[in-house]
């Protein structure tokens, strides 16, 4: 019998991220800081606006664009707090940020089209840039600089088949983010190249010290980006999968049509309790938000400290919930320290080549856990490194 996989199936890799927790999995007893995931626990009056919809009945499709009014209020939500400006009409609400980048994608590559990712950079664009027959193209960036693109690293890379930049800021796995200053020093290589910006924004509301400037707020690039974001972060609703994406109007027609033959339209459900959400947000100040990224903030210095009287040298992050240290003065690269880490003292981090090539020398650590659950990690932690160094 034939084998019926595709090779694109069989060429793709696996997650890094996966691979190393299965052999978690299979182990007792291991402190975890590898899931990128809000320790805290959804709101009750969102919970509370899902649950009154599914005892009301509204158990239905809604239209594959998502409800009227969820788009409307993601729509005076972008505008009141990132200057952003999309029109209800143009955003779709989708099943989680992770369809959003897959239908985005799809929805603009065509075979062979160059498209450039920063390195590190979350694992599925890459993946997934493939699938849709794409090339995708690392962009170095490094901890030197705070892991920002910069147009040096950015001109070296673009070639006549680049199309599109994917723009990953607050940056998963290393905290950092691009300023206004830093934006405005690449503006004119995307206008000059004639680029799409797929500008992925789903820490946005999870920065520290600096609030989010977002690339979709400057007027030159205009009909030449696409925002994708969600509330699985700032509203702690990782399972309740609703996310959305907000392009000009011949984009977001394309990837409608790719979404309303996948996903159809997202949860209703999920919608109505997102759109409690919003309301929540713009009626209190969004107090939940605040407390919880002042807690993030805490871990967050606390890490960072930490890995530094460690002697390990590490980027202090400015958004997400993730931690970048290197670990080269162990002499290992983030694979080996990871794996030797977890046999030796059962705490688990992902190794940094999850995230691309120039991650291999680090881990990454998520500090979205308790602090007596950090604490108790890194003293495993610094015990480790002191017993390498012996």
């Amino acid at each position: 019998m034939r084998d019926f996989v595709s090779e694109k199936a069989k060429n793709i890799k696996p997650s890094g991220i996966r691979r190393f927790f299965d052999l978690v999995s299979e182990r007792k007893d291991v402190i975890s800081l590898g899931v990128g995931e809000p320790d805290f626990i959804t709101p009750w009056e969102i919970r509370d606006a899902g649950i009154l919809t599914l005892k009301k009945g509204y158990t239905q499709y809604t239209s594959n664009s998502g409800l009227m009014e969820l788009r409307k209020e993601i729509s005076e939500y972008l505008k009141r707090s990132f200057k952003v400006f999309f029109s209800p009409e143009d955003i779709v609400i989708t099943v989680g940020a992770s369809e959003a980048i897959d239908i985005s994608l799809r929805a603009v590559i065509d075979s062979g089209d160059e498209i450039l990712i920063p390195d590190p950079s979350y694992v599925s664009y890459r993946p997934t840039v493939e699938l849709c027959g794409g090339v995708p193209i690392a962009v170095p960036t490094s901890g030197s600089d705070g892991f920002i693109l910069t147009p040096e690293n950015l001109e070296k890379v673009i070639t006549s088949k680049t199309k599109a930049i994917i723009f990953p800021y607050p940056n998963n796995p290393t905290g950092g983010i691009m300023e206004k200053e830093d934006i405005e020093r690449i503006i004119s290589i995307i206008i000059k190249h004639d680029l799409l910006v797929i500008s992925d924004e789903i820490y946005a509301e999870l920065t520290y010290g600096k609030k989010h400037c977002s690339i979709c707020s400057f007027p030159q690039l205009k009909d030449r980006v696409v925002l994708i974001s969600g509330f699985s972060k700032a509203f702690a609703m990782t399972g309740w999968r609703v996310g959305y994406v907000c392009a000009p109007t011949n984009v977001r027609k394309a990837l409608l049509k790719i979404h309303q033959y996948g996903a159809i339209c997202a949860p209703i459900f999920s919608q109505y309790a997102a759109l409690e959400g919003l309301k929540k947000e713009r009626l209190e100040s969004s107090s939940f938000v605040q407390e919880m990224r002042d807690e993030y903030d805490r871990r967050r210095k606390f890490m960072f400290h930490s890995f530094m009287e460690m002697g390990l040298n590490c980027f202090e992050p400015k958004g997400a919930f993730y931690i970048f240290p290197s670990v080269e003065s162990t002499g290992f690269d983030g694979d080996t320290f990871a794996k030797k880490l977890l046999d030796s003292k059962q705490v688990a981090v992902v190794p940094g080549s999850a995230f691309g090539d120039f991650g291999k020398n680090y881990i990454r650590c998520s500090y979205a856990y308790s602090m007596k659950d950090l604490k108790n990690a890194i003293d495993r932690i610094a015990e480790f490194v002191k017993e390498l160094r012996k």
